[in-house]
C-alpha cells in the first residue's frame, strides 16, 4: 500500500482488506492496522482458534507486531484502525502502549471497551487515555462480522440436522 497522505477512510479500508485474511482461517473477522508517521508499522487479524491463544485478538497481534518493528514496547505517536471496537483485554493493551490514537469501524454491544459497554481507553483514572475515532466505514465493518456470524449459525445447524439425520437412519 502506497503511504503518501492515506485518510482513516484508507486506513479502515485496509484492515478490512485484514479482517478477509481472519475470515479465510475460520476467524472472526477482525483485522487491526498499525500506523505512525502515515506507514504501516504493525498489523494483525484475529489468530485465536487458530493459534489455540485467547489473547491472539487482531489488536495484540498488530501491537505485538509494531512493537517489535519498532523495538519498543511504547507505541507513541501511533495509531490503531481496527474494524471492531476493542474489548477490555486489547483496550487494556491499547493503554499500556500509549497509543495515542484509536480509529475503529462498528461498536462492539457486548464486550466494546472504547466507548460502548466500557471506556476503559479513555478512563482518566488510568495512565494514560487515548484519542477515540468511532464509526469509519461502520457499516461495511459490521456487516462483515454479521454475515459471519450468520454463515456460522447455518453451519452448525446444517452440521446438526445431519447429524439428526444419520442418527435415525441408524
Amino acid at each position: 500500500m502506497n503511504t503518501e497522505s492515506y485518510t482513516d477512510q484508507d486506513w479502515m479500508l485496509y484492515a478490512l482488506s485484514l479482517a478477509d485474511k481472519a475470515e479465510t482461517l475460520g476467524e472472526i473477522p477482525v483485522g487491526a492496522v498499525l500506523v505512525k508517521d502515515n506507514k504501516v508499522v504493525g498489523e494483525g487479524w484475529n489468530l485465536s482458534i487458530v493459534e489455540h491463544n485467547a489473547c491472539a485478538h487482531a489488536e495484540i497481534m498488530a501491537i505485538s507486531a509494531a512493537g517489535q518493528a519498532l523495538q519498543n514496547y511504547r507505541l507513541i505517536d501511533c495509531t490503531l484502525y481496527v474494524t471492531l471496537e476493542p474489548c477490555p483485554m486489547c483496550a487494556g493493551a491499547l493503554v499500556h502502549a500509549r497509543i495515542k490514537r484509536l480509529v475503529y469501524g462498528a461498536g462492539d454491544y457486548k464486550t466494546g471497551a472504547a466507548g460502548s459497554v466500557f471506556d476503559l481507553v479513555r478512563n482518566e483514572q488510568l495512565n494514560h487515555q487515548i484519542e477515540v475515532t468511532q464509526g469509519i466505514h461502520a457499516e461495511l465493518c459490521a456487516t462483515k462480522i454479521s454475515e459471519f456470524f450468520r454463515r456460522r449459525r447455518k453451519e452448525k445447524k446444517a452440521l446438526k440436522k445431519a447429524s439428526q439425520k444419520e442418527n435415525e437412519n441408524e
